[in-house]
């Protein structure tokens, strides 16, 4: 065998900062939709910039009409979707259900449905998560981070 003689030790390198050991949190590009903008502030403030140490919001796209999702999904770019199932016209439900069967690698999606019992819902529409109104800041931070966790896998 030729070559240099490699090192296994799992210490960092001499003069290495400690936070070079560490790996980068996943970035991920989020696009929220709700007619309504308190629910849109309410996800927001809930998810913060790092819902998890291993997690960072790197953008959010707002949108508040299903055209303005359609067109945002098309383009790309996106890693999950956020949906309000309470909006009006086009509910977040039978909107993310229309998008897992007419896109082509549909993002992860998670919707916020009306209550606990419509968990169902959240099933027929095919997202990857749900979390019930009134929304539970912990609840909606934790199902954005294990969804992205998911996207980065």
């Amino acid at each position: 065998m030729t070559g240099t003689p490699q090192s296994h030790s799992s210490r960092p390198a001499v003069g290495a900062s400690p936070e070079a050991s560490k790996v980068a949190p996943t970035a991920v590009r989020i696009l929220l939709y709700s007619d309504n903008i308190t629910t849109r502030d309410a996800v927001r403030a809930a998810v913060g910039r790092r819902p998890a140490r291993d997690v960072e919001v790197e953008s959010w796209l707002e949108c508040a009409t299903a055209d303005a999702v359609f067109s945002a999904v098309e383009e790309g770019g996106i890693d999950l979707l956020v949906l309000d199932g309470e909006a009006a016209k086009v509910g977040g439900l039978g909107l993310c259900r229309q998008l897992k069967l007419e896109v082509y690698n549909c993002p992860q999606v998670l919707v916020l449905t009306g209550r606990p019992q419509d968990g169902w819902l959240a099933t027929w529409s095919m997202a990857e998560g749900s979390v019930p109104h009134p929304l539970d800041p912990i609840a909606v931070a934790d199902a954005v981070a294990d969804l992205a966790r998911g996207v980065a896998r």
